[in-house]
């Protein structure tokens, strides 16, 4: 275990790419007003939790939020639990903060960074209670397998940034990434499984629904849902 604890994230394979796209007005007039309120930026600082949220609070951290919405609902659900979210995609972001201020959500910030590099620099060791992954990006031509985000460098990462016994949640509605989520885990030390489920889109494991999960089920896609606790 000290030698997952201390072992560096080395990147040189990009999991997603950057898609700027464009801001609409009322998502750039986000940005100007709201940012200051909900966002923070990134630098090789370790962050501090209780100063970024005000308070002392179990702290749950999301990569790839998409435009937002399954992120700040949740969050407005579980209002004694502290939320990160962060996404690369800025007019998602854009979108975030309007549904964060629309629903009055005080337990949230969020990142428009690379997820990777604001786990290593930034969020303090054993500082997470529950890190989810929901329907990251399934690069599905074999080619492109190693930019698929659950690596085993990936996995050494996250075990540094959770707790004892906080967890790592996963979804995909790509069987063959499922296949791949399985064996990856299933070689990690540090993680024991504590619930997988496959459905139809009915019986999401501890989360709302989301676009993605949607889109998916219009194509006719099977649902892959992971608990995983970090031993």
């Amino acid at each position: 275990m000290d030698d997952v604890k201390q072992k560096p994230f080395l990147r040189t394979i990009r999991s997603f790419v950057r898609r700027t796209g464009r801001l609409t007005p009322g998502q750039q007039n986000a940005f100007e007003r709201l940012w200051p309120k909900y966002g923070f930026d990134f630098s090789s600082e370790v962050i501090d939790p209780t100063v970024l949220l005000g308070r002392s609070a179990p702290l749950i951290l999301e990569i790839g939020f998409g435009n937002g919405e399954s992120l700040v609902e949740y969050a407005g659900k579980h209002r004694d639990v502290d939320f990160i979210g962060i996404e690369v995609h800025s007019p998602g972001v854009g979108h975030c903060l309007l549904q964060a201020e629309k629903e009055n959500i005080n337990n949230l910030r969020l990142s428009c960074h690379d997820a990777i590099e604001v786990l290593e620099q930034q969020i303090p060791d054993s500082g997470l209670q529950r890190l989810n992954l929901y329907f990251p990006d399934p690069w599905p031509k074999a080619r492109h397998h190693k930019r698929r985000i659950v690596q085993t460098e990936f996995l050494d990462l996250v075990a540094r940034k959770l707790a004892p016994g906080g967890t790592l949640n996963i979804a995909t509605d790509w069987e063959n990434y499922a296949e791949h989520i399985d064996l990856v885990m299933d070689d990690h030390g540090a993680f024991g499984l504590r619930e997988r489920r496959e459905h139809g889109g009915k019986r999401p494991l501890d989360r709302p629904a989301t676009k993605f999960e949607r889109r998916g089920l219009k194509l006719g896609h099977r649902i892959w849902d992971w608990e995983y606790v970090r031993l």
